[in-house]
């Protein structure tokens, strides 16, 4: 535990709500636990308010994206993809309590096992310390991923998000402009800007045209969120 405790940043006042986090279902029924001496009802506190804190987070940190950017954005970085490989990260398979079969089955490295387990251990900083300890937990585990995520995300159309943040202030269109080009025809690199009323917005490079004006837009976007 003291070694788990290490990985994660946090020290338990009462190591049992951490033991119970660790403990697989499949672990209390061949050791005949009590009825609810396994991580279900943690998993279930702690889905709960991962949820919640990477909501607010995002909601702050990103005050231009829009309620269906927020979903997706949120979706991401709560899913059992990315919590498992969280759970990777802080090596949490190799503390679980889990039964034979489980065991033998390969539950330790179950992307759905740790997932479930990753919010148990989160319930149980809940349980443990209250609300600012556990989202001081998520936040530092999960905030670099979820800008990755954002990037990735908005990297997919940067034209788009663009516009539905003009559109929100302005009826006037956005002008998309190649100013430029060099290198050899094997290797061009394009120069682009846009405009919105006149006003340079953004530039960017890309080595096609579509790229370049993506690359201005994303220009454009950090610059308004700033």
């Amino acid at each position: 535990m003291a070694e788990f405790e290490d990985i994660i940043g946090y020290k338990f006042k009462d190591r049992d709500a951490l033991v119970l986090a660790l403990t697989h279902s499949s672990y209390a029924n061949e050791h005949n636990l009590g009825k609810y001496e396994y991580n279900e009802r943690l998993e279930f506190l702690g889905d709960a308010v991962l949820e919640f804190f990477v909501s607010r987070y995002i909601f702050e940190k990103f005050p231009q994206m829009p309620e269906g950017g927020l979903t997706k954005l949120r979706a991401g970085a709560v899913c059992e993809g990315t919590l498992a490989k969280k759970a990777h990260e802080i090596r949490l398979g190799e503390f679980l309590r889990l039964g034979k079969g489980e065991e033998l089955t390969g539950g330790r490295n179950r992307d759905s096992v740790l997932a479930d387990a990753f919010e148990a251990v989160i319930g149980s900083v809940l349980v443990d310390g209250g609300i600012p300890a556990a989202e001081k937990y998520v936040l530092g585990l999960m905030t670099d991923e979820i800008n990755a995520l954002r990037d990735s995300f908005m990297f997919m159309d940067f034209k788009t998000r663009l516009q539905e943040i003009v559109q929100k202030t302005s009826k006037l269109p956005l002008k998309y402009t190649i100013v430029g080009e060099s290198g050899p025809d094997h290797g061009k690199v394009f120069e682009a800007e846009v405009l919105h009323d006149g006003v340079i917005l953004g530039r960017g490079t890309g080595h096609s045209k579509k790229e370049a004006e993506q690359e201005a837009a994303k220009a454009a976007i950090s610059k308004i969120e700033k």
